[in-house]
């Protein structure tokens, strides 16, 4: 089957070694906000679609069989494209989406439906490690009575004021280094979106055993889909779409 993968997580790049290692001829794309992502197997295309009817017009185009998304948990607009595109095309859909994050006993979470509200949750004098991207960024400029650490895989293209410092870093990240790096900045809130997975899951156990607050993003809803949360869920769903051709 020709397959198309809306990637950009570790789980899109697994994928599309298996697809490719089961013979399916593979593509994903790329949104293209990070300069140096890691190279899936398969094809690669990079840039949008142009909304619903563009991503509609490249499946008819290809003669695409099958579409996943493996977009990142809070890539909201291009999984609602998705949807739209795959009922406009009469491509099926998969949504791959990794489970959420859930609070442990003990831990001191605070929940927050967006960014804005998340940067109003914060004290006056808070010392906070922002891990929720390039996205959502501006919700907390004007908090100028906080210090922010603020850590991305590369740096934003405007300069940030100097109530903000840029810790540039890929994950995975360990427990070792996530306790280290919360106790040398002197931490007091973390600040993350509900992405899920295991890449980036330490910082939670580092600041529950330290007792920092965590202020967690809510997920964003989602339109009905066929949904699937992990890879060996994907491959088996491929395959019985593969066996009705």
């Amino acid at each position: 089957m020709h397959v198309l993968i809306l990637g950009g997580t570790g789980e899109a790049r697994a994928l599309a070694s298996r697809l490719v290692a089961a013979g399916h001829d593979v593509t994903t794309s790329l949104a293209g906000r990070t300069e140096t992502p890691l190279q899936p197997q398969g094809a690669l295309r990079v840039g949008g679609f142009g909304g619903t009817s563009g991503l509609a017009a490249y499946l008819r185009t290809t003669q695409t069989n099958l579409l996943i998304d493996a977009t990142h948990p809070y890539a909201g607009r291009i999984s609602a494209n998705a949807v739209a595109a795959s009922a406009e095309s009469g491509v099926p859909l998969i949504r791959l989406l990794r489970a959420q994050w859930n609070e442990p006993a003990g831990a001191r979470w605070q929940r927050a439906t967006d960014p804005e509200a998340a940067a109003a949750a914060l004290p006056t004098g808070a010392v906070v490690l922002l891990t929720t991207g390039h996205g959502g960024l501006d919700a907390f400029l004007m908090r100028t009575d906080c210090r922010f650490l603020v850590r991305v895989i590369e740096a934003p293209a405007k300069t940030l004021p100097a109530h903000m410092r840029l810790l540039i870093d890929r994950p995975p990240y360990d427990l070792a280094g996530e306790t280290a790096l919360l106790r040398r900045e002197g931490i007091t809130h973390l600040v993350s979106k509900n992405s899920g997975g295991g890449q980036t899951s330490a910082k939670l156990d580092a600041a529950q055993a330290l007792g920092i607050t965590v202020v967690m993003i809510d997920r964003p809803l989602y339109a009905p889909a066929r949904e699937v949360a992990d890879i060996e869920a994907t491959m088996l769903a491929v395959h019985e779409l593969a066996s009705r051709r």
